[in-house]
């Protein structure tokens, strides 16, 4: 998939998918706009409340935010943490990545049947990394994929009322 290659020897990769009825054009702003002080993640806002993120999900598109550029930053939380663009293609393709390399979060919509078929990869590497580090990314997938799932069915629930 795009952007695999900004981390050569992942520890983790997942990826997951969901059919929209709509198409790519009524999935693409929901995925411009991601991000904490954005458009949020569209899942268990208060599951990511209880730990201090601060997201709160759009049930609409935000203009001000439809234009992801590469070099643009998305916040995961308040502090700043977050991801910086490393690919995009409106309507097709957001790359989000770590400087460092650790890490890709990556979105590809596919026209399919009238549709789109809305793919999410996540790469991970715990290479250099202290070993609380490794322990927490392990603990961490499950509850990633309980939330992705979420956001998943989130972003078609809202692409699907737009189209």
């Amino acid at each position: 998939m795009p952007g695999d290659d900004l981390v050569s020897e992942p520890t983790l990769v997942s990826t997951r998918a969901i059919s929209i009825d709509g198409p790519p054009e009524a999935v693409w702003p929901w995925i411009a706009q991601l991000g904490q002080g954005r458009g949020g993640f569209y899942s268990y806002d208060w599951i990511e409340n209880l730990i201090g993120l601060d997201i709160h999900s759009a049930d609409r598109v935000l203009a001000e935010h439809q234009r992801p550029a590469p070099g643009d930053r998305v916040a995961l939380a308040p502090d700043g943490w977050g991801l910086d663009i490393e690919l995009v293609e409106h309507n097709r393709l957001l790359v989000l990545g770590e400087p460092d390399g650790g890490l890709t979060w990556t979105f590809v919509l596919v026209p399919e049947d009238g549709g789109t078929r809305l793919l999410v990869r996540n790469r991970w590497t715990t290479a250099g990394r202290p070993i609380p580090f490794r322990l927490l990314m392990a603990l961490i997938e499950p509850a990633a994929f309980v939330m992705e799932q979420k956001m998943l069915r989130g972003i078609r629930q809202r692409a699907e009322r737009a189209a």
